[in-house]
């Protein structure tokens, strides 16, 4: 009984804390996804790469810094638009675990419980619009999108091959550099909003804004590249020693920087001997030591890194453009704007598309290169591996949320620990939004994430009973400050991240109970997940679930 007065009494103040600095009109929603950066890939979070833009948003608003992801494309967007685990809803995979095994992936298909943040949206009056990536399952206008310019960047981002708009296919044009897709993506969500503008000035809008960038190919334009030509030239160890110096200025973590995982490389990528045959004696395609290179492969590799540096630094300018209409608009006070990214920065150095042209200049429309495991070491500095790997490289996303009409504080911190399921638990708290009991008759299960309202006043405020992840084989769950992470099919291990988010100092064999104790949590769930996993079977009686994907690099 007291329990309960005492979790009434701290949900009260929470709410009346929030209600005094909230706006009575209904706020507009922006979520902005980058695709494969880095965690310290912004200025605001210790990079050197220029984002004013973004760090423009941070001074104004609030930075999270251990705010997780999926560690992959797809099982990222299903957490933001439905705010269930992947596994959940048949949009990500767990096999190769005897005691349960769920089918889904990239191709996977949700339940039909399973609804997009449009449609919590639309009974409360908003209009929701969609730019640039996709990867979920359905179409945009059939789950509560009015517009969607749908990008697509498997040729890369000079390419408008496969792109469209509202269902339609639109004209290819030449591979020119008159197209990027970055701006594209940037131009349509500024015609949305100028439409909404104009058609629906008195009423909200939630805008889902998913940029491709910076993930491979790593292509920019030129003026770009330029402004970063020489920057890397001093290699990814230094880079990762100067990010560290920043992050602890700033406060962000308080670990050492973990040696490179010099053998770990993910299972699709291509062997360095293909690497060096298609792209050049030059090409790395494992994270060893800057000083172990020949003076070509310094050349090739700080280039490449330029390149990437010009893809962020690009889309900050081009959500700068975006943030421009809100003022515009006089709505950018009373938008609710999330900026986080999907997955930790990318090991991975395929080859596809159009392919790769050795000539070519590193970045143009005919090269396809990725930047590599060392150069992915260093975006994620000071977090240990990459994207789709459960360690903290691969799950760790910087978050900045910018309301000013509802968020008092102006550049502060927040440690308090969130993962993407938290996002639409939180802007239902906003909006006065809820779920419904039923969907086509079925069930809604309760969304598993927390509203982080009382952490936009309060550090610390919000508390997750555990956080779980799997993918492609790899698993962790995080409860409290106790994380067990396995890579693929090797042993768990045990870190304390209240001293040791770089995972250097593994405590597996010295709390072997520990282990064992948090395994069997993490395999609960995993049965949970399944079991809603299987739920809403189709017509003839099979499950929907889709295909699985492991070897999609999105």
């Amino acid at each position: 009984m007291q329990l309960s007065v005492l979790l009434l009494l701290a949900t009260t103040f929470g709410t009346i804390a929030f209600a005094e600095s909230a706006p009575s009109v209904k706020p507009n929603i922006l979520f902005i996804v980058a695709d494969d950066m880095g965690f310290s890939d912004l200025s605001c979070y210790g990079s050197e790469i220029q984002t004013p833009s973004l760090d423009r948003m941070a001074a104004g608003g609030l930075r999270f810094s251990q705010f997780y992801n999926t560690t992959r494309c797809w099982p990222s967007r299903c957490c933001i638009l439905t705010g269930y685990y992947a596994q959940s809803v048949r949009r990500d995979a767990i096999t190769g675990i005897p005691e349960v095994n769920i089918a889904g992936g990239s191709g996977g298909v949700r339940p039909r419980w399973a609804q997009l943040l449009p449609e919590y949206l639309k009974p409360l009056g908003y209009h929701s619009y969609h730019s640039g990536k996709w990867h979920v399952d359905g179409k945009p206008l059939d789950n509560g999108f009015e517009h969607s310019y749908m990008s697509a960047n498997g040729e890369g981002y000079f390419s408008a091959k496969g792109h469209g708009e509202d269902g339609a296919r639109l004209p290819v044009g030449k591979v020119d550099g008159s197209y990027y897709s970055t701006t594209a993506i940037a131009d349509y969500a500024i015609k949305y909003l100028k439409e909404h503008s104009q058609k629906h000035a008195s009423e909200p809008f939630f805008q889902y804004l998913a940029f491709h960038s910076p993930h491979f190919p790593i292509q920019a334009p030129p003026e770009d590249i330029a402004l970063y030509k020489d920057r890397y030239k001093t290699g990814w160890d230094a880079l990762r020693i100067e990010r560290l110096e920043r992050m602890k200025k700033l406060g962000i973590v308080n670990c050492d920087l973990p040696p490179l995982d010099r053998n770990i490389i993910p299972h699709w990528n291509l062997p360095e001997s293909e690497l060096k045959k298609r792209i050049g004696p030059d090409e790395v395609g494992y994270a060893v030591p800057w000083d172990t290179l020949t003076p070509g492969q310094k050349e090739f590799q700080s280039a490449k890194m330029s390149v990437h540096a010009a893809m962020v630094h690009r889309m900050d300018t081009e959500i700068g453009r975006v943030l421009d209409q809100l003022k515009a608009m006089g709505a950018i006070d009373n938008t609710i704007i999330c900026f986080l990214s999907d997955n930790g920065a990318s090991a991975e150095q395929i080859i596809r598309g159009l392919g790769e042209d050795p000539s070519a200049p590193i970045g143009s429309a005919i090269s396809y290169l990725g930047i590599g495991p060392a150069w992915s070491s260093a975006a994620n500095t000071p977090f240990r591996l990459h994207k789709s790997w459960n360690h903290e490289g691969g799950i760790s996303t910087p978050l900045i949320v910018h309301w000013p009409a509802g968020i008092r504080a102006r550049g502060e911190w927040r440690t308090n620990v969130g993962h993407l399921i938290d996002l639409v638990p939180t802007i239902l708290d906003i909006v006065g939004g809820e779920q419904p009991a039923t969907v086509a008759s079925l069930p809604v299960p309760p969304l598993p994430g927390k509203s982080l309202v009382p952490v936009f006043t309060r550090d610390g405020s919000v508390t997750h009973e555990f956080l779980w992840w799997c993918h492609d084989g790899n698993r962790a769950i995080r409860i409290g400050d106790w994380k067990i992470v396995a890579d693929h099919k090797g042993p768990l291990e045990l870190y304390d991240l209240s001293t040791d988010r770089s995972e250097t100092q593994n405590l597996a064999s010295k709390y072997p109970e520990k282990v064992q104790e948090m395994e069997k949590v993490w395999l609960q769930h995993a049965q949970e997940f399944r079991a809603l996993s299987e739920q809403d079977p189709s017509p003839d009686g099979k499950k929907r679930a889709g295909r699985v994907d492991r070897n999609d690099p999105e």
